[in-house]
């Protein structure tokens, strides 16, 4: 581990964590989890738990809120061999696709021009060797999968073929795509403890973490105190579970994902701030959401599009004044993200207090507030 310094590579963000730490379910109430809150300021790391954010936020700040939908993108089926294989949605690459509330989005170069072809999906799929252009995915008997072409990065191009529409098709057969750490198949109520509490808006692949541990009484009651609610949308991709694999961050290929931030709550922000207040973001999603749309002054502009914005030390945060996050896999774009907000070194010895406190790691583990 190294501080101090103005350039990392990707192993400075490398730490040991046990297996038995990664969080394979979530509790039984979100607002129970831990919190660890970590000063910027200096001084020792302290310990409470998630609902403390009433005591810990104060009256006139702004907390802002991701209110992305998981939608059930995982597709089990079978090749027509017999061989099982999976296939995980992405993003609609055409206005057909409407239906399913996710914005459409352009693909990524093809190996050859595609035609207009309805239900177009950018995915992946697994195995990857063996799913080529021509095959199929049998999911059921009233939704199948081509494997129309391969995109540059690796991924597919694939046509959902259903009598259904498609979202219905994906009701019925999808599944929540739970992140590759949680070593088991989801159950029941993972379709609805993956999902926040404020969900509204479908088109994410995976859930923007930190908001989990919010509950409607944690949330109203942090409006009766004074704190002003902001919401926006980023759509959750691929992208979040990817390592960075070359040792220098800045060869790293983000994944744009879709956001849209409003011209109300763009100026409630910026209200906030006129006053005095703080801007709590909750999530990295949050957080690069406001940094995408903030000016170097500091003033947030409503808007919507895609984003690709890879925030790592050293950067100077212009939108966000608090960050709200769980603790994320090492390596990851999401933990240099922390860093950059908190200190690299803080960071990184905070990790290492909630390893040895015991806290529990990722999607369905525990918070940490940096303030």
């Amino acid at each position: 581990m190294r501080s101090g310094i103005e350039h990392y590579t990707t192993s400075d963000f490398d730490y040991e964590l046990p297996p038995g730490r990664i969080a394979q379910h979530p509790l039984d109430r979100r607002d129970e989890s831990r919190l660890l809150v970590l000063d910027r300021a200096g001084g020792p790391v302290r310990h409470h738990i998630f609902r403390d954010l009433v005591q810990l936020i104060p009256a006139g700040d702004a907390l802002v809120l991701n209110e992305t939908r998981v939608f059930p993108a995982r597709l089990v089926g079978r090749k027509p061999s017999g061989a099982a294989a999976e296939v995980l949605l992405l993003r609609p690459l055409d206005r057909s696709a409407a239906g399913t509330g996710i914005p459409h989005a352009s693909p990524k170069p093809a190996s050859r021009p595609l035609e207009p072809t309805p239900n177009l999906w950018e995915a992946l799929v697994r195995p990857g060797g063996k799913l080529k252009p021509g095959r199929v995915v049998q999911v059921a008997d009233d939704l199948h999968v081509e494997i129309v072409d391969s995109t540059s990065d690796g991924s597919r191009i694939v046509r959902l073929v259903t009598p259904l529409p498609v979202e219905e098709a994906l009701e019925r057969h999808g599944r929540v795509p739970l992140p590759p750490y949680i070593d088991r198949e989801p159950g029941p109520a993972d379709a609805e403890r993956y999902q926040t509490v404020y969900a509204r808006e479908r088109g994410s692949v995976a859930a923007p973490t930190a908001g989990l541990h919010f509950t409607q009484s944690l949330l109203t009651a942090l409006e009766e105190k004074g704190v002003r609610l902001g919401r926006l949308v980023l759509h959750v991709g691929v992208g979040t579970f990817r390592p960075v694999e070359s040792e220098d961050p800045a060869r790293h290929h983000m994944h744009a994902e879709h956001y849209a931030i409003s011209e109300e709550t763009a100026a409630a922000l910026n209200e906030t701030r006129r006053a005095g207040g703080r801007i709590w973001a909750v999530g990295t999603t949050v957080a690069r959401v406001l940094e995408t749309v903030a000016d170097a002054d500091g003033i947030l502009h409503a808007g919507s599009g895609e984003t690709a914005l890879f925030i790592r030390p050293p950067y100077r945060f212009r939108g966000v004044d608090r960050l709200i996050t769980n603790f994320h896999l090492p390596r990851s774009t999401l933990l240099m993200l922390v860093a950059a907000f908190g200190g690299y070194a803080p960071v990184m010895r905070a990790y290492g207090e909630a390893v040895e406190a015991g806290y529990r790691f990722y999607s369905y583990g525990d918070a940490m507030a940096v303030v």
